[in-house]
C-alpha cells in the first residue's frame, strides 16, 4: 500500500471527548481535581501523533456548557488548567507549525481567559500543519442555536431569503465551517453517549468508545481507533454494493 493509499484510510478530523480524569483521581487515590492535571499533560503526544500522521484537524472537549453545573472550586480548577494549557501549547504549535483555534460560548469566561485565547489564535493563524480546536464552554445545542440566530439575523436584514435556507446555508453558519466534517470522534472513560460536542459537525462521524480513562488514553490506543476507522465501510446512505462499485471504478 502506498503513503497515499494509506492516508486515505485515515480520517481527516478526530474530535475526542477527554472523559474520566476524576474517575481516574479516585482510583490512583490522588487528592480532588489532581485527576484533571494529568488529563492535560495526555493531550500532547496525542496531538503530535496527529500531526506525524496528517490528520488535517484535531478537536477536543475540554469543558462542556454543562461543566458550569459542577462544584465551583472544579470549575476555577479547571479555568486555570485551561489557561495553563493554552500558554503550554503556544510554543507547541509555533514548533509544529499547528493553528490553535477555540469554540464556544466565550461570554462565561474571564477577561484573562479571553485576551488569552484570542492571543492564540492570532499567533497561530497562519499555521497550516494542523488545526488544533478546544472546545471551551461549548455545547452542540448552543452550537446550532447560534447559527440559527445568525441566519434569522440576515433574513431580517434582507441579506438572505427565507427560501435560500437549507443544510448548506445552515452549515455555513456552525463552528469550524471551512474544516473537513469530524470523521472519527473518540469518547474515553466508558460512557456511551455523545454529551452534546459537535452535534452538527459529527453527523456522519464514525465513533469510537473506550472504558479507557483520558488520563491513561496512549498514541498506541490512538492507532486503535485509526485502524477500526480504517476497517468501517462509510457508506453516507449508500448501499455496499454502490460502495464497493465506487471503489472498482476509482
Amino acid at each position: 500500500m502506498t503513503v497515499s493509499e494509506d492516508r486515505k484510510l485515515l480520517p481527516k478530523h478526530v474530535a475526542i471527548i477527554m472523559d474520566g480524569n476524576n474517575r481516574f483521581a479516585k482510583k490512583k487515590q490522588m487528592q480532588q481535581g489532581a485527576g484533571h492535571r494529568e488529563g492535560k499533560n495526555v493531550l500532547d503526544p496525542i496531538v503530535e501523533h496527529c500531526r506525524k500522521n496528517h490528520i488535517q484537524a484535531l478537536t477536543v472537549f475540554a469543558f462542556s456548557s454543562e461543566n458550569w453545573n459542577r462544584p465551583q472550586f472544579e470549575v476555577d480548577l479547571l479555568m486555570v488548567l485551561l489557561e495553563e494549557a493554552i500558554n503550554e501549547q503556544l510554543p507547541r504549535m509555533e514548533k509544529f507549525n499547528i493553528a490553535l483555534r477555540f469554540i464556544g460560548d466565550r461570554s462565561r469566561l474571564s477577561d484573562r481567559l479571553r485576551e488569552l485565547m484570542l492571543h492564540a489564535e492570532q499567533r497561530t493563524a497562519k499555521f497550516d500543519s494542523m488545526t488544533l480546536t478546544i472546545a471551551i464552554s461549548y455545547g452542540g445545542m448552543w452550537d446550532m442555536a447560534q447559527a440559527a440566530k445568525q441566519i434569522a439575523a440576515d433574513v431580517l436584514a434582507n441579506k438572505v431569503a427565507l427560501d435560500d435556507i437549507d443544510v448548506e446555508l445552515f452549515g455555513q453558519h456552525v463552528c469550524m465551517a471551512d474544516l473537513p466534517a469530524v470523521d472519527l470522534l473518540i469518547r474515553t472513560g466508558g460512557d456511551y453517549r455523545l454529551s452534546n460536542f459537535l452535534l452538527w459537525q459529527a453527523a456522519y462521524a464514525e465513533l469510537y468508545f473506550t472504558p479507557t480513562l483520558w488520563p491513561e488514553f496512549t498514541v498506541e490506543e490512538l492507532d486503535d481507533a485509526f485502524a477500526v476507522f480504517a476497517g468501517r465501510e462509510r457508506r453516507f446512505g449508500k448501499t455496499s454494493e454502490q460502495i464497493q462499485q465506487e471503489k472498482l471504478e476509482n
